[in-house]
């Protein structure tokens, strides 16, 4: 009786194993399967409009067809490069305050502040540039829209550059001041060294994340179909620009929507591809 009963509970712990093993595998097959046809839909709709002329040429006139987005790729990397400079440093030092310092009741509110910023809706960040910058300055610009990127760059630069910090072993903190280091020397010289690709990889995470935003630029940098110097004047950027010709009448337009949004993807694609490899070297390393 005993060995009948050990018998029939294998075996419906068998049968369960079995059906959440094929849910999950099910569950996988839809998620990868979805994330490749959204891939393959872009590559045949974007890639056979690509040319030479997209990556070196200004928008064409409204009625004619060609041009290209060259304005538009050097916008969005003029306003990646301004929020990396503002909102990665933040993230950075407030990461390393709350990995090293963090155990007050501060650093309760910094992580609870970052958390509840983390998960404010993209627009509501623009409008929030919109009202700090363009308002008083009464024109949209490069400026306003790369602080939009960088406040939502803020709070995972933050998590993310804890997380790796507190990632690195006690030991190498201990070790180092048993030698005479200071603890802010411990950190510079040991700790922070120790997490640098982890940080780095989540740095061009961020990058990536906030690559295709749109609703901020619509309210800051707003767009621009020539070349934009400086910083003081609108810019155009990929997300926009795919946004407009998206939704414009004009079949040509649609084209280069659908290669811009292949360009943009496969850049984010791309980061995301060399961040996991700086992350796996990382992990073989230790």
């Amino acid at each position: 009786m005993a060995a009948r009963k050990i018998s029939l509970h294998l075996l419906r712990r068998k049968a369960v194993n079995l059906v959440m093993l094929s849910l999950t595998g099910l569950c996988t097959f839809i998620a990868a399967g979805t994330l490749l046809y959204i891939l393959g839909y872009l590559f045949v709709h974007g890639a056979r409009s690509l040319s030479w002329d997209f990556f070196t040429k200004l928008p064409a006139p409204v009625g004619e067809t060609g041009g290209g987005m060259a304005n538009a790729i050097l916008g969005s990397a003029k306003l990646l490069l301004l929020a990396m400079l503002i909102g990665v440093p933040i993230g950075f030092l407030g990461g390393v305050y709350l990995a090293e310092f963090g155990g007050n009741t501060f650093a309760y509110v910094v992580r609870y502040v970052t958390d509840l910023l983390n998960g404010v809706p993209s627009i509501v960040i623009g409008i929030f540039a919109y009202t700090l910058i363009v308002l008083p300055q009464k024109h949209f610009s490069t400026l306003a829209g790369g602080l939009a990127l960088s406040i939502m760059m803020i709070p995972i630069a933050i998590r993310s550059s804890e997380e790796f910090l507190r990632a690195v072993p006690l030991a190498l903190r201990e070790g180092a001041m048993a030698l005479g280091a200071s603890k802010s020397q411990a950190i510079r010289t040991v700790v922070i060294p120790a997490a640098k690709n982890g940080i780095i990889t989540g740095v061009m995470l961020n990058l990536a994340r906030v690559s295709g935003e749109t609703a901020p630029l619509l309210f800051t940098s707003f767009g621009n179909r020539y070349w934009s110097p400086g910083w003081e004047q609108p810019t155009a950027a990929l997300p926009v620009m795919i946004f407009t010709y998206a939704t414009a009448p004009y079949e040509d337009w649609h084209q280069q929507a659908w290669s811009a949004g292949f360009v943009l993807l496969t850049l984010v694609l791309a980061v995301n591809i060399v961040a996991r490899m700086i992350l796996s070297r990382q992990a073989v390393i230790r």
